[in-house]
């Protein structure tokens, strides 16, 4: 197991806390990114810097996927992508993605477009909180906790 992420655009205290679990629990952490991540030395964690355009780092997570890692993008579609290989998804909010959550808020994000398309004002995301990092430590904690278990 392994987990990649989707760096281009994660937030820097996401990247902190994904750095501290992986020399914790001693799991290999991949930024993948257009341009490269900061990140402490350590044997478990690299970045792996792919070329600019369109999607190149989600094509590179999605090649890199295995069945049972964790994959932490805020991207549906890359979610959607990588949960078809048995991999699940998480992104920066603490939102944890299998089959049906992916499938519902691909729903969502595509009716939200559809209402940008028609010039509906749907305002964006609002900033990421304090309540957000909380939210997204408590999934992984929760997530590298069954993990480790699991391992034993």
């Amino acid at each position: 197991m392994k987990i990649l992420a989707d760096a281009d655009a994660l937030p820097s205290a996401v990247r902190e806390m994904l750095c501290r679990a992986s020399q914790r629990v001693g799991i290999r952490l991949v930024f993948v990114a257009n341009t490269r991540i900061d990140h402490p030395r350590s044997e478990w964690i690299a970045c792996e810097v792919v070329e600019a355009g369109p999607d190149e780092a989600d094509h590179r997570i999605v090649e890199m996927t295995s069945p049972g890692d964790l994959i932490v993008t805020a991207d549906i579609p890359l979610a959607d992508r990588v949960v078809e290989k048995g991999a699940t998804a998480l992104n920066p909010r603490g939102n944890l993605y299998d089959a049906e959550t992916v499938r519902q808020a691909k729903v969502m994000r595509d009716l939200m477009s559809e209402l940008r398309d028609l010039d509906i004002r749907t305002g964006g995301p609002a900033p990421f909180s304090q309540k957000d990092k909380q939210a997204f430590a408590n999934r992984l904690d929760r997530f590298l906790t069954a993990y480790t278990k699991n391992k034993k």
